[in-house]
């Protein structure tokens, strides 16, 4: 096949597609890069897949249906936007085929960078007879903006069904102020890797680093679910992700436990980053679905659990900067008792909870672990919104840091 260069200033960079999933009984392939553009900005397309994008007509010589989705902010503080495809399979009935998605996404404000997005799904055998559907998804990520979105699949015949359509990304005026991961126009492939490592931060000059110490409760907000779904985990994740960014906490320690199981899956002490993918491997051990007889025969063994937990975590030398509770509303038959609470002592540095709670209208009550922080005297964040848990956290950071000054003063002063 004849192939067309394409020169830096028609297209600056080609990623991977991010968060391609093919539901049914077709396999999604691993994600490609299209050329390299670090070898002289250099893209190579198939002379057809060029001009069929640059034509902008429609085609359905392979009949799918493409419907764009609106680009919403996620709790990864990122705009997310995609796309779904449906297609018959009886048009992919027969021998082994392969379909092979390109599209481009041009921003309006940089209409010489457009960014190329690509990716080949190999099609298993298919009965003559077979009926029904497969689905497919894609995902992007955009900084706020306007952007035009060429798309189109072919398989090994070339057949082609292409799709043109505008999206723009947008914060509502309540959002206006959050600080975006992306800049304005620019695009990025959707990670689908819950678990990559952070990048380096920049961490404050002057004042020492806080150290914080995050619990997080790895559980599904139903608590009859036999599993943690990827929206819940990436936004546990998210909270996460946006405390180890903050320039100004230097070091962590993280407790990553499930309320249900009663266990403690993960633990990493005083390290100046988090290890996400060993927290990922750890997440791996989850077992939603089974019940323990022994835990079954414990009477209030949550509550029993998590004052056993809170007294471990603030016994000892270590000294954080600040406790900080995460999860979903834990609401349990009966919560960690006061006088249990009593027994384990005043807190000198403040307690937070950032409770994930997407429909807190459901379920208004407080629960076993805001109890905790309230007994405390802490402060409970309800994290519905990617907003929420953004203004969360910088409130916490303030906080955290107004505490360590007054601790420091009140020190000096008894000297």
């Amino acid at each position: 096949m004849r192939t067309s260069r394409m020169s830096r200033g028609r297209c600056s960079r080609l990623c991977a597609l991010g968060g391609l999933a093919l539901l049914g009984c077709i396999p999604a392939s691993a994600q490609q890069v299209m050329g390299n553009p670090a070898e002289e900005g250099a893209v190579h397309l198939v002379q057809t897949d060029w001009a069929t994008l640059e034509l902008r007509e429609p085609r359905k010589d392979l009949p799918c249906t493409v419907t764009p989705s609106k680009a919403a902010l996620g709790f990864d503080l990122r705009m997310h936007a995609g796309y779904s495809v449906s297609l018959p399979l009886k048009e992919l009935a027969g021998s082994e085929d392969l379909l092979t998605i390109i599209f481009r996404v041009t921003p309006a404000s940089r209409k010489d960078e457009p960014v190329f997005f690509t990716q080949r799904i190999p099609v298993p055998f298919i009965e003559e007879d077979a009926k029904g559907e497969t689905f497919l998804e894609g995902s992007f990520d955009l900084g706020e903006g306007k952007y035009t979105l060429d798309w189109l699949m072919r398989d090994r015949t070339e057949r082609v069904c292409s799709a043109y359509w505008d999206v723009e990304a947008a914060l509502s005026d309540r959002d206006k102020d959050v600080d975006m991961a992306l800049g304005p126009g620019r695009v990025a492939a959707s990670s689908n890797e819950p678990f990559q490592e952070e990048p380096p931060v920049a961490r404050s000059q002057g004042d020492p680093p806080l150290n914080v110490k995050v619990l997080v409760n790895f559980a599904p907000p139903n608590v009859n679910s036999a599993v943690l779904q990827p929206l819940d985990r990436n936004a546990l994740l998210s909270i996460l992700r946006s405390i180890s960014r903050e320039p100004k906490v230097g070091k962590f320690s993280i407790v990553a436990f499930n309320l249900q199981e009663q266990r403690v899956i993960f633990r990493q002490d005083d390290a100046s980053r988090i290890d996400f993918r060993a927290l990922g491997e750890a997440l791996d051990s989850l077992n939603l679905g089974t019940t323990d007889l022994r835990r079954l025969s414990q009477k209030n063994g949550e509550a029993q659990f998590l004052t056993s937990l809170v007294r471990r975590e603030t016994e000892g030398e270590s000294r954080p900067d600040a406790l900080i509770f995460a999860g979903p509303k834990a609401l349990l038959d009966q919560n960690v008792s006061s006088e249990d609470l009593r027994k384990i002592g005043p807190f000198v540095y403040p307690m937070f909870y950032m409770n994930y709670n997407l429909h807190p209208e459901v379920s208004p009550w407080r629960d076993a672990i805001g109890s905790i922080v309230k007994f405390f005297r802490g402060t409970e964040f309800t994290i519905t919104r990617p907003r929420d848990m953004w203004m969360a956290v910088g409130e916490m950071i303030s906080r955290i840091s107004q505490s360590r000054t007054d601790r420091a003063a009140r020190r000096a002063a008894v000297r």
